[in-house]
């Protein structure tokens, strides 16, 4: 199963931006964490982060087009971002939002995801552990070979 692990704004900031709420994990660590348990896993994974919002809406466009998979950290544009919500609607392989820290206990403007409503499911709060469990829960719907 192929998958895109896309990244939105200020991630490639990892280990240095606001420790405290995102932890000193960088985007390296980040990305050998989900190829590493993309490998275990037998999952195709591919690694992408952009500061660039129609960067992110052409992966995605790929991704529809693909049906892959997609776990998506849409970072500042989860919670505005419209072309994004389009975009993510448009997938036709399974979706998985995940945020490294609890949108839900921020401030308000980051408590509403427009992305949610077309997602397969959310993590939320688990630090960079939610992108493998995100990856984990993928490499469960993937269908499973036939006995001889």
């Amino acid at each position: 199963m192929r998958v895109y692990v896309l990244n939105g704004p200020n991630l490639n900031r990892l280990g240095t931006r606001e420790p405290l709420i995102y932890g000193s994990t960088t985007y390296a660590d980040l990305v050998a964490l989900c190829e590493s348990t993309g490998r275990e896993l037998g999952l195709d994974v591919d690694v992408r982060q952009t500061n660039a919002e129609h960067e992110l809406i052409g992966w995605l466009h790929d991704a529809a087009d693909e049906g892959a998979a997609v776990v998506l950290n849409g970072a500042a544009w989860t919670h505005y971002s419209i072309a994004v919500r389009d975009a993510c609607s448009q997938l036709t392989g399974p979706l998985v939002e995940v945020h490294i820290s609890n949108i839900h206990a921020r401030e308000a403007f980051r408590e509403h995801s427009v992305i949610s409503a077309v997602a397969t499911g959310v993590i939320v709060g688990l630090g960079v552990d939610g992108y493998r469990l995100a990856l984990l829960h993928l490499a469960g719907r993937q269908p499973k070979p036939l006995s001889a």
